[in-house]
């Protein structure tokens, strides 16, 4: 067994490697295979062999190309767009009006394709144009697009989800409804926010947009049905039992082609951009996924989630005293490393030492997950900052940045909720067993 010095060693030289623009698979298979090599001797180094077959061959990992796919597919069939502009008819009149929309529009996308960056171009694209014309304030209307969009990795399905149940081996069911309610109540939080800018100084939120009559609002719910018909089939066939998270992502994929085809949208060049962004992304996250499996294996061999418990144990922190350190060290670390970097490279060091504490592995998935969000827009790493200022093309950066600060603010209050009131996390998934 090693001691706590030399893991935070290997630690540091992994981040060092990330931050010097190393790949994040190689960067983690590096420290994996060099603490293999000198604690453990060569011939464990094989099995990494093992771990790659066996990883690549989990049905369950399967999910992640398909609701990739189903993102791309939801995206390029004009679906969301139209999404967009039902919404706004109906949240338009709320203090705050178009700005709503954002919200709601990346809630109801994330709740379709379970990925914030592609939530945050899609969007993004859809949204800016309209806000351009109507005297909002840019900041506040860019810092919507970014914290909405973080939504993605919260409400289910989530990839980011996925990758964590497989990695600590927590049902992705249970993970999936524990994201219900605090997705909800954070995209509530969000919204009654801008209500509360949008009447202390009206001039953020533009003119006053025209009331659109009943009919009208009634006959824009049209539009609501293809993406609340891919939700139903997706979440509700694994709530339901009827199928696995990925035959549910088939399922949903299989509705999104229908829906394409329905829409004239279904053409050869379409599915071709599809699926090579489908197979670039899957091909990046499984790789760093396969490393982060072996690191996992090595990590448990040379007893480091015990040496760290006794370390934490040592300093004399309470629970609460571990979770509050481990919400600072995530906010340092997401200044630094983009969401799939820092959980994967933590994950297998951290999740066991907080079991052991008696935390809820899937309590602590939830958690792991807003400080994931919270990561997407933190400066200077924060990605969804920069995928909302590329959809832009223009001005500073600085915007997006100054815009999402009020909201960064949210969702840690939001994280001191969840620590406090673990139930509005839990509930749900006991209650359904």
């Amino acid at each position: 067994m090693i001691g706590a010095s030399e893991v935070l060693i290997g630690f540091v030289i992994m981040l060092g490697m990330m931050a010097l623009g190393i790949h994040v698979a190689v960067a983690i298979f590096a420290v994996a295979a060099l603490g293999t090599l000198m604690y453990l001797g060569t011939p464990l180094l094989y099995s990494f062999g093992d771990t790659l077959w066996g990883t690549l061959n989990d049905f369950l990992l399967t999910a992640i190309p398909l609701f990739i796919l189903l993102g791309e597919l939801l995206l390029r069939s004009g679906i969301t767009e139209r999404m967009y502009s039902a919404l706004s008819v109906w949240l338009n009149r709320m203090p705050g009006g178009l700005l709503h929309t954002n919200i709601g529009a990346s809630s109801v996308f994330a709740a379709m394709s379970g990925s914030s960056v592609a939530t945050a171009a899609t969007i993004g694209t859809v949204a800016l144009p309209a806000f351009a014309e109507r005297g909002y304030s840019e900041r506040l209307a860019l810092g919507t697009l970014a914290a909405g969009a973080t939504l993605g990795i919260l409400i289910p399905p989530s990839i980011n989800m996925i990758i964590y149940g497989a990695i600590t081996n927590t049902s992705i069911g249970k993970l999936f409804i524990a994201g219900i309610l605090p997705g909800l109540a954070l995209a509530g939080a969000f919204m009654l926010a801008i209500m509360a800018f949008s009447l202390l100084r009206p001039g953020v939120a533009g003119e006053r947009e025209p009331r659109v009559a009943l009919r009208a609002r009634l006959a824009s719910l049209v539009d609501l049905l293809p993406p609340a018909f891919v939700f139903a089939i997706v979440i509700g066939s694994i709530y339901s039992g009827w199928a696995t998270p990925t035959e549910a992502a088939a399922l949903g994929v299989v509705a999104a082609l229908v829906l394409a085809a329905l829409n004239r949208k279904l053409t050869l060049t379409m599915l071709h951009e599809c699926f090579l962004s489908m197979a670039r992304t899957t091909a990046m996250i499984l790789l760093i996924i396969v490393a982060a499996f072996f690191m996992n294996y090595i990590v448990g061999i040379l007893g480091i989630p015990t040496t760290l418990t006794r370390w934490v144990a040592d300093l004399g922190l309470t629970p609460i005293g571990l979770i509050l350190a481990l919400v600072v060290f995530y906010l340092v670390l997401g200044c630094f490393l983009e969401t799939l970097s820092m959980m994967i490279a933590t994950v297998p060091i951290v999740v066991p030492m907080v079991v052991q504490f008696g935390f809820d592995p899937v309590w602590f998935g939830i958690f792991l997950v807003i400080m994931m969000e919270i990561s997407l827009i933190t400066p200077p790493i924060g990605m969804n900052l920069y995928v909302v200022q590329g959809v832009r093309g223009r001005g500073s950066i600085a915007d997006v940045m100054l815009g999402s600060l009020p909201f960064l603010a949210i969702m840690l209050a939001f994280v001191f909720l969840i620590i406090v009131w673990p139930e509005l996390v839990l509930w749900l998934p006991n209650a359904m067993g």
